[in-house]
């Protein structure tokens, strides 16, 4: 049950935070002086955390899915083997992320 709430949840707020990254990027890319709204919202290191910790927990979940429809059995096994190899992931993105930015 909670992989279920938790994908649609991951999906809307993904459709949110990847609809502001794009919309603030045109500004970004324009000469002129940039909105300081814009600059904000785009590089805004929880906007990207947020990003990257939802894109790996929802991708992964999603594989799971995949793979209970296929026919695997093990649910809790393939739970706790997912979420284990997403928070290791997560933590290795958001430590490039953090090395490479700050």
């Amino acid at each position: 049950m909670f992989i279920w709430v938790f994908h649609r949840v991951s999906g809307l707020l993904l459709i949110v935070l990847l609809s502001l990254k794009f919309f603030t990027s045109f500004f970004m890319m324009t000469k002129d002086k940039k909105p300081d709204w814009a600059i904000v919202l785009h590089t805004n290191p929880l906007t990207d955390t947020l990003l990257i910790v939802l894109v790996v927990f929802h991708g992964l979940y999603g594989l799971r899915t995949i793979l209970m429809d296929l026919g695997a059995r093990r649910e809790k096994l393939l739970f706790w083997v997912f979420t284990g190899l997403a928070v290791v992931l997560t933590a290795a993105l958001l430590t490039i992320y953090y090395t490479r930015n700050y």
